[in-house]
């Protein structure tokens, strides 16, 4: 098992850097001048030419990718060129809001979605399982930001038990929760109906093998035969799902931060795409390059604790 990880966190290595190396160039063939971006369109000739030799844009590409390695190493993701701050400073602020966000989401989905998968399975071609069905179908065609909308129409305006728009006091954890019920909501709701597909189909599959009829003819209960046996194996699947749409919970968290006007990495890094701000852009996508790769390498070990029979090959 030991191998297994230090071998898996080996090869994640490489694929963080190629990534790395795609935003740097994404970044660096986007239109406008970032010098001209930082001083504004009206600057003289001889001050964009002096921020450009500043910020390093008149050095080789291969010297300012060396810098832009260096830099995400030692944890400098430089400074905003249109606030002038820190860009470090404001992920650190807006990182918990979209990390609350996104494992949220997650959680909602797999305390849901698992049951209801479960229920569908079992009950195949009952009420039950066409209702699931019917609800997991709905949940995969509403995009996650509409589905935002209508919540906060029924929820906020109409209803008006939730707050429509903000993340809440920082100090106070009943009112951060208050503010973050809905955004999570409209992401877990639609990570909810993957995770219940998955887990019907998964759990269908295997309870059609050999040795589930084994368990069942040697007098087993049907609660141990069904979560014991049929259950564990039917995992992989489900958590190969969670992580593949962690990733893409934290692109909708993008649109759900805008909605809700939640501070966020995504609304942070709209922002710098609407100013023109290419340092905070690039240290935005740089973050969740390694949020990508963190993730995977994460489910990959997981695949490890819950069968121990898989190894690296």
């Amino acid at each position: 098992m030991f191998n297994y990880i230090v071998r898996r966190i080996l090869q994640a290595i490489p694929i963080l850097l190629v990534v790395l190396t795609l935003v740097f160039l994404v970044v660096r063939v986007l239109p406008g001048d970032p010098a001209v971006a930082a001083l504004g369109d009206y600057a003289s000739k001889d001050a964009v030419l002096a921020l450009q030799e500043r910020m390093g844009l008149n050095d080789p590409l291969w010297l300012q990718y060396v810098r832009f390695l260096g830099n995400l190493l030692t944890g400098d993701m430089g400074t905003s060129l249109v606030t002038g701050y820190s860009v470090g400073k404001q992920v650190v602020q807006a990182l918990p809001y979209t990390l609350t966000l996104t494992i949220s989401a997650i959680l909602f989905g797999y305390i849901f979605g698992v049951p209801l998968g479960i229920s569908a399975a079992v009950h195949r071609n009952s009420f039950i399982d066409y209702f699931n069905r019917i609800f997991s179908l709905v949940g995969l065609s509403v995009p996650a930001f509409y589905l935002g909308v209508l919540l906060m129409y029924f929820f906020s305006i109409r209803l008006r038990l939730f707050p429509v728009v903000g993340a809440g006091d920082p100090g106070d954890l009943g009112s951060l929760l208050h503010h973050l019920f809905l955004p999570a909501l409209s992401l877990g709701l639609i990570m909810t109906a993957y995770v219940t597909r998955m887990t019907r189909s998964s759990l269908l599959e295997i309870l059609r093998e050999d040795y589930i009829r084994t368990a069942k003819s040697k007098g087993l209960a049907g609660r141990v035969v069904l979560y014991k046996h049929a259950l564990r194996n039917a995992l992989i699947p489900i958590v190969t799902l969670g992580g593949l749409y962690a990733v893409v919970l934290i692109g909708s968290s993008v649109m759900v931060e805008i909605v809700f006007s939640r501070p966020g990495l995504g609304k942070m890094m709209v922002g710098a795409i609407q100013q023109r701000d290419y340092t905070t852009l690039q240290s935005v996508m740089a973050l969740y390059t390694v949020f990508v790769v963190v993730i995977n390498l994460l489910t990959d070990l997981i695949y490890g604790l819950i069968d121990p029979r898989i190894k690296y090959d």
